[in-house]
This record gives structure tokens, sequence and C-alpha cells, in this order.
């Protein structure tokens, strides 16, 4: 099923400010809450569904690359985790998002996760790395396989950063809320003001003894193979982000995101413009006066094309179609034949006597083109 436009889920225009998205997200989200509708899967779905908006429209990058390729350049289909907030879960969006519910789930709607969203939560960092495509690749997609030294989830504590489980305990100076309140008395009356608690750094929890594998930060170095389901139609400088593929967050945390910057591996005979390819041919000057049949290659193989009699050196000829698609789906580019005729540096006596012979027919006096500007011009090189 295809995803609803992210400006149409908020309600908002694309002209929208980031105050109004992200009034409009609030507004949303207490609508759909999972606690306001115990049970009911279709307002979970919203809510996860306004959480992705929200993810990608209030965040500038991803906005401009939401507006320039839609959801292609966000989710490319199904690309690792899924591009933008597709692969989030209901905890990632109550860690991200938590504070914009303000007090609205302090009572009855955050008795379920209250204690677990005041905490501190780490986050892992981002990775980048570019990836080459040929132009193959960008026609038709490409599977494909990366390895990346990054920190990964420590396999001896799974996380923790403790020795045992034995070895994490409440925070007694927080009591597991992760933050203490001090009350000042001020000129104004008392003043009530919350920080992250100074023991445990706002998590909520005590390590008594740490992994001695991680030596408590429950992330280690290690290389790991991501795949990637590239999807048809990118360009050269897109990105794309892998949600959950970036460095491991320290002791549990949520994970930072692959951001894939798409990079173009040269052709040997093609050259891209836009999604459009352009070819170069070279024939000679025989070709050029009878005509001929000349093969020309495509990303999909070789073809056959006409070289009418009398072709110009500097003529197009386009294949409709054969170019690149684009990464919304609204058709594909074309092929570009450049014709260019060779004239040879080097004639042999006989060849020379020959162009000789025909210098002076009238069938090789330059003669205007309506349809060829540049005729002169090349003309005049044929016999310079």
């Amino acid at each position: 099923m295809s995803k609803r436009d992210y400006y149409e889920v908020l309600g908002v225009s694309k002209s929208a400010s980031k105050d109004e998205i992200k009034k409009a997200y609030r507004k949303q989200a207490l609508k759909y809450h999972p606690d306001k509708n115990p049970g009911n899967k279709e307002a979970e779905e919203k809510f996860k569904e306004a959480a992705e908006a929200y993810e990608v429209l209030s965040n500038d990058e991803k906005r401009a690359r939401y507006d320039q390729f839609g959801h292609a350049g966000m989710n490319g289909g199904g690309f690792g985790g899924g591009f933008g907030g597709g692969g989030m879960t209901m905890e990632d969006i109550f860690s991200s998002f938590g504070d914009i519910f303000g007090d609205a789930f302090g009572g009855a709607f955050g008795s379920r996760r209250g204690g677990s969203r005041s905490r501190s939560v780490n986050k892992g960092s981002n990775l980048r790395l570019k990836v080459k495509l040929t132009l193959e690749e960008f026609a038709h997609g490409a599977e494909k396989r990366v390895k990346v030294n990054k920190y990964v989830t420590c396999n001896t504590c799974h996380g923790s950063g403790a020795a045992s489980d034995s070895d994490v305990t409440t925070c007694t100076a927080c009591k597991g809320t992760g933050h203490t309140t001090r009350v000042m008395n001020t000129i104004l009356g008392q003043m009530q003001t919350t920080a992250p608690c100074n023991v445990c750094g706002g998590e909520g929890k005590v390590i008594t003894k740490k992994c001695p594998k991680c030596y408590g930060e429950g992330i280690t170095q290690a290389e790991e193979v991501i795949p990637l389901s590239i999807p048809a139609g990118l360009a050269p400088g897109m990105q794309l982000s892998v949600t959950g593929k970036g460095n491991a967050a320290r002791r549990g945390g949520i994970n930072g995101d692959l951001i894939v910057v798409i990079d173009e591996e040269p052709h040997d005979e093609l050259i891209r413009e836009g999604n459009d390819l352009i070819y170069n041919l070279f024939i000679s000057i025989p070709d050029a006066i009878l005509g001929a049949n000349v093969e020309v290659p495509t990303i999909d193989g070789k073809v056959r094309i006409k070289i009418d009699p009398g072709t110009q050196g500097g003529k197009i000829l386009r294949l409709r179609g054969k170019g690149l698609p684009d990464v919304n789906g609204y058709g594909k580019g074309d092929l570009l034949v450049n014709v260019n005729v060779w004239i040879p540096k080097n004639l042999s006596r006989e060849e020379q006597k020959a162009f000789e012979q025909f210098k002076n027919s009238s069938t090789f006096v330059p003669k205007p083109d309506a349809d060829d500007k540049g005729f002169f011009d090349r003309v005049k090189n044929y016999f310079s």
C-alpha cells in the first residue's frame, strides 16, 4: 500500500513553518496516542504515521529531499530497515519525540511509560558512506552489501554495560526517574526546577560492576555487513538513510542511522545528463554521404540505428525511452546520439587524388540548410 503524503498526514501546507509542523504533529499524537486508544490498531498505525511524517518534515535536510524526490527519496522501496521514519518503533517515537507531548501524558496517559520516558536516552551517532553505482544499476536498481566498521552492542553484556544483571541497580538519588527536582525560595515564591540526575547521568540506574569487555559502555567496535536494496531511478548526490544501522548507542539507547551517499561510476561509452544519456557516435565520410546501419550502446545492450544519406556532423538522433528512469516514476529519459563525421588526418595518394576530384564537384559546394545553421562551419572542416 502506498504511503500518504507527509504534509497530508499532518494536515499542513508545503509552505508550513517548523512551528506549524510541530503543532500539527502534537495534535495528531494526542489524538492517536496508544494510551488514549488502548487496543486500537488503526489509531496506533496513525500514531506511527504521524511520527514518521514529523521526523522527516522537522528535519531541514530530510524535508528538502522529500520535497524534491517524494517517498522514493526517503525509503526507496524497502532499503534496509526503512528510510526516514519507516522503521521507527513505538519506543523510538517516545524516546525521540516524547518531549513534544509536554505534560499532556503526565497523568493517566503517561502511567504506562511515564517513568521510562523521563530518563535520559543515549543516541548513537550517524555513519556516512559513499556507494558508487553503474548506469545499469541506476536504471534497474541494485542489491549491494557494504562492510562498515562501527560501534555495535557488546555481545558479552548485551548492551547493559554491567558484568551481570545483578550488577545494575536503581539509582537511589533519583529513585530510577533519571532526574532530580529542586525547590528554591525566591522573592516571587517557591520555584521548582528539574535537571538530569548527576549520579546516574539521567539513566535512572547505576552499574556497580562493569562489563570486562566493554568497560561499562555497552558497545564495542566491530565490522558489520549491511545489505542495501537500492531502488531504480536515483541520481548522483542523493542521500538515503538506513534507520538504526549507524553506531550503536551506549548502554541500550537508540542506534544512529547509516547515511548512504549515491555516486556514479563513469561509463565507458555513455554520458549521463539528468535522465538522458548521450553517446558520441563517429562515422566515416562515406557513411555520412551514402548512409549506413550502425550499432550504438544502450544500458540494455546494443541496438542498430539507421544513418540517413547526407547526414551532417553534429546531428543528434533521439532514441526515446532509452535513457534512465525518473525517481518518481514519471517515465524514462532518452538516448541522444551525437553524430560526428570522422575526418582522417592521413590519406594515401589514391585517396587524396579521389578527394581532389570531388573537391570541385557541385555536390561538395557548401549550401545553406535551414535546419542546420552550422552547415558552413562543418563543411569547411571537411576540407581544411
